[in-house]
């Protein structure tokens, strides 16, 4: 066993006078504050810290006392550029994005065609699915400090960086679209009155009409926004406040129009008949409050929506109202510019959305009470035909798209710099991260206005608008499936000030959203999951932050923990038996092969890899164990097995050896078999050197950019120089875990194995070979049937379990039966190989004749021990180790076509070569002082026998019954 490498530590010891540190303001630090900078440093070191603790944000000790920073790092710009209040910040672009064109120009078109009971219902639903998300956003927001990225934040720092990245630039996407669909709507809207070819008969058509000038218009527009946006936050929200009133003021003009302007009639314009043809002109009317009006308003009357043609259904009018509904996470985008964004977001968004559902269900009531159905059908912009001062509604119609396309950029913007300064997608961003001195992302702005820019020139966008609000709700179904997480974890951490929410308000959040994706648009629904997906796999590929804490780790941690309560070992039972591995290591830059040899013998079971750090903790400041465990870890990835890491601080390896096997796994999943390497004269080599997934450019570091593990782990111990283990106690050690009825295999020259054998792929291309299998004690040569006891029935089943790895398909299994001189042949194959089928253990099984060279004169009858123990006389021992290693060693000759002599022999006899060779362990002596005896002779036993395991199992592994 390579358990060269321990130190043992001991306390530093700080010169007379030295001072204890000084803290980041340079101010000294007194000793309970240096030592809780010590804490942080491990804890941190060991990567148990999130990205931003909160106690790291904190100013602990200063001039002035205790005092702490606004909420956590800030958005860009730091604490220095949060300045927006609630209502500014919040509730205004919320209000203007839920509201955005839909308010002037789609009410009539779903009071007109679902009828106002469906349109109320529709409302209703749409909503109850918005609240299920600001339930989730305000649970989300009141955990804990808020920084800029809204919902991107949220969503990665609870699900990790490949799924927030991947629906971060989703979300990113949908609010560049968004501003361009608004643009390219306020341009038709303007043209739609003021076009060379507007057939308003109050138009001025004045601006020429066409492609090109189309996107002049909306590239001018886009400049006014983009100017206002890039100016800063604080512009932004002035310019907002100020859209807002007109918003306001337009709404307030309607609502009085409706009770004040009396009943008229409203000249419709002419519809294009099937062929070419104009069609009767119609007329609308506006009957004021009438009870006839609106029982002729209640029902539903689904027809052709005059601007595309369409026959409208249900599921169309809600699409269309739930497109416009869509703007909740507008103030949680400004998170970054909020003065306190825990409490401006829930507070503002469900004001926000309380606001605007008010307004809606207001509007819907007026219509259906006022407006007969072939009105509301024929004239989506009704309002302005019965409005006090139609400029008005112009003016907010023109408002509403405005503030909407200044919404969704300067929330594109703040996305884009989070994602940006996240580096989840390299270089790519790096414009995004540039910010004025205020803190303003005006990189980001700038980076958003081109590619906005871009998606104008595809003109008309009607079918991108389904792709935008898909694209919202996949990140709406995010927050709530990280609430949901959160929730499920039952994290103690998780503890929001806001309490009106539960798990299954998120589970429904979730479902809602992703069948309204279905129910808007069924192709960009698949098609956006399936762009998830690609991104995700992308990040995942580039890898992200480990450091912002992964819900999943948490949700793992709670399944595993209910699942480990229910594995009750009274149930144990032997057909379910599988090996459970502790592997103590001293180095592993000496042990890989071992390393990897246990992973495959493990066969799904507990593989736990312990190391014992000499030191005593009374005599240290601190526990040096807890900061190995990162390179422990990195141990385990780079080697690619599939272990546990514990490590153990003790006095001596044996006493540390004793913990590991006691404490080591946790209720049902304890190790039952201690692995040991052999403890020889040979000298330790540096697997590190030779391994190509420990390999290490020139400046110590893995190909990935992490420090190497050669930097990590000291250098192999010197030949000739001290052990951290006697002889003495590793033989002891082997003792100790029989005592605890755990099982026992030392392994012998491992490193010979080819690297092939070692690899997680198949082996079968490689040469075909022998796994030989002695199931008797070689050190009992006579007395008794030992293929069938105990511990012979679990060198079989070892040796089938490593059969069973795919690196090890083509390797033959053989099983040596031991024949005394007088032993009639053939009488115990018969049994061995009918116990082998019964035990569904293909094998080739050969006699060899045992006792004719050594200790042919002895009785017919020996005890268990009597050569380990010295009953017999060490120079007799000896003998017959020596002539067992003769043995072992002719039949491995044989495989390779030498003679009896060895491998060098030459009897003709061809055949595949012994890789691994199974030998049975006795147990150790009963007296300590043989234990340096009992060593050498398995040295003897096992010499130049190629790798070679030596196992003593104690426990029943193997089952004839189903």
């Amino acid at each position: 066993m390579r358990l060269a490498g321990e130190k043992r530590i001991s306390a530093p010891s700080n010169p007379p006078g030295e001072k204890v540190g000084r803290n980041r303001w340079g101010e000294e630090d007194p000793p309970c504050v240096a030592g809780l900078c010590l804490c942080f440093g491990l804890i941190t070191h060991s990567g148990m810290a999130s990205e931003n603790s909160p106690l790291l944000a904190y100013r602990l000790l200063g001039d002035e006392g205790v005092a702490f920073s606004a909420n956590g790092a800030g958005g860009p710009g730091g604490a220095s550029a949060r300045k927006l209040s609630t209502f500014l910040g919040v509730v205004v672009p919320t209000v203007l994005s839920m509201f955005s064109i839909v308010v002037f120009l789609r009410i009539g078109f779903v009071v007109g065609h679902a009828g106002l009971l469906q349109a109320l219902a529709m409302l209703l639903v749409a909503y109850f699915i918005l609240a299920l998300t600001v339930l989730s956003v305000c649970a989300i927001a009141t955990n804990g400090a808020v920084r800029g990225g809204g919902a991107y934040f949220m969503i990665s720092r609870t699900l990790g960086p490949e799924v927030g990245g991947s629906i971060g630039l989703m979300f990113y996407l949908a609010n560049v679209c968004g501003c361009a669909v608004s643009l390219l709507g306020l341009v038709e809207a303007v043209l739609d009155v003021f076009g060379a070819d507007s057939t308003k008969p109050s138009g001025l058509q004045v601006l020429p009409q066409g492609y090109g000038w189309s996107l002049l218009y909306g590239s001018l527009l886009l400049g006014l926004v983009g100017g206002v946006c890039t100016l800063g936050a604080g512009l932004y929200a002035r310019a907002s406040f100020l859209t807002f009133l007109l918003v306001s003021g337009s709404l307030a003009s309607v609502l009085v129009s409706f009770v004040a302007v009396g009943p008229r009639s409203i000249p419709l314009t002419p519809r294009p008949g099937p062929n070419g043809s104009s069609l009767p002109p119609q007329v609308g009317h506006f009957t004021g409050f009438n009870s006839s009006t609106l029982k002729a308003n209640l029902g539903a009357g689904y027809a052709k929506d005059y601007t595309t043609g369409a026959m409208m259904t249900f599921a169309s009018v809600f699409a269309v109202l739930f497109n416009g509904c869509t703007g909740i996470m507008a103030g949680a985008n400004m998170s970054g510019e909020l003065k306190d964004p825990s409490r401006a977001i829930p507070l503002g968004t469900i004001v926000a959305v309380a606001y605007t559902f008010f307004i809606y269900t207001l509007l819907f009531f007026l219509s259906g009470f006022t407006c007969d159905r072939t009105l509301l059908q024929e004239d989506y912009g009704f309002f302005r035909a019965i409005s006090l001062w139609p400029p008005l509604v112009l003016v907010g119609i023109y408002a509403t798209s405005l503030s909407a396309s200044m919404s969704s950029l300067i929330g594109a913007s703040r996305i884009l710099h989070a994602l940006a300064q996240d580096d989840l997608f390299g270089v790519i961003l790096a414009p995004a991260k540039v910010v004025s001195r205020t803190g303003n992302p005006w990189g980001a702005v700038l980076y958003s206005w081109g590619l906005v820019q871009l998606v104008l020139l595809a003109g008309k966008l009607n079918t991108l608008a389904a792709v935008v609000t898909v694209f919202y709700l996949v990140a709406y179904a995010a927050v709530d499936l990280s609430c949901l997480s959160l929730e499920w974890a039952s994290a103690p951490n998780f503890r929001p000030t806001f309490s009106l929410f539960s798990w299954h308000t998120c589970l429904l959040g979730v479902a809602s959203c992703l069948l309204m994706m279905f129910l808007i648009s069924p192709g960009a629904a698949g098609g956006s999951l399936l762009l998830m997906g690609l991104l995700s796999a992308l990040l995942t590929a580039r890898g992200g932050p480990s450091s912002w804490g992964y819900v999943s780790q948490a949700l793992l941690f709670h399944q595993v923990r209910k699942y480990l309560l229910r594995l009750d070992v009274r149930k144990d039972h032997v057909k379910f038996w599988r090996p459970q591995l502790l592997l103590l290591v001293g180095n592993p830059r000496g042990a890989l092969p071992l390393l990897r040899l246990a992973n495959q013998l493990k066969k799904g079971g507990l593989y736990v890899l312990g190391h014992v750090t000499l030191g005593d903790l009374d005599c240290l400041p601190s526990d040096p164990v807890q900061p190995q465990y990162g390179a422990w870890l990195s141990l385990v990835d780079r080697a690619q097995v599939k272990a546990f890491v514990d490590l153990t601080l003790s006095p001596s390896v044996r006493q540390g050896a004793q913990h590991l096997l006691r404490i080591s796994g946790l209720g049902g999943m304890k190790p039952n078999t201690l692995v040991l390497g052999f403890y020889d004269d040979a000298a330790p080599q540096d697997h590190f050197l030779t391994d190509p997934a420990f390999s290490e450019a020139a400046d110590g570091t893995l190909e990935g950019g992490s420090p190497a593990l050669s930097t990590l782990f000291p250098p192999p111990r010197a030949p000739g120089s001290p052990r951290a283990l006697s002889p003495q106690d590793y033989v002891a050690t082997v003792a100790d875990a029989l005592k605890m009825n755990k099982n026992v295999v030392l392994a012998r020259a491992c490193g010979a194995l080819p690297p092939e054998r070692l690899s997680r792929g198949s082996g079968g291309t490689s040469p075909p070979h022998h796994v030989d299998v002695w199931p008797l004690n070689l050190l009992r040569p006579r007395g008794g049937p030992g293929y069938v006891d105990v511990c012979g029935l679990f060198l079989l089943q070892m040796a089938t379990i490593l059969g069973m790895v795919p690196a090890w398909h083509s390797a033959r299994l053989r099983i040596f039966l031991c024949l005394g001189p007088r032993e009639a042949p053939g009488a115990a194959e018969g049994r061995l190989r009918a116990l082998l089928s019964q035990l569904r253990i293909r094998a080739e099984v050969q006699e060899v004749v045992w006792g004719e060279g050594a200790g042919s004169g002895e009785p017919e009858e020996e005890e268990e021990g009597d050569f380990v123990n010295g009953r017999r006389g060490d120079a007799e021992a000896e003998a017959l180790a020596c002539s067992a290693n003769a043995l072992v060693r002719a039949q491995q000759g044989r495989s390779r076509g030498g003679g009896p002599g060895g491998p060098e022999g030459g009897d003709g006899e061809g055949g595949p070569a012994t890789a691994l060779t199974f030998l049975y362990l006795p147990r150790p002596p009963a007296d300590p002082a043989r234990y340096p005896r009992y060593l050498a002779l398995l040295e003897t036993l096992t010499r130049d026998l190629g790798p070679t395991l030596l196992i003593h199992g104690v426990t029943p592994v193997t089952c004839t019954d189903l």
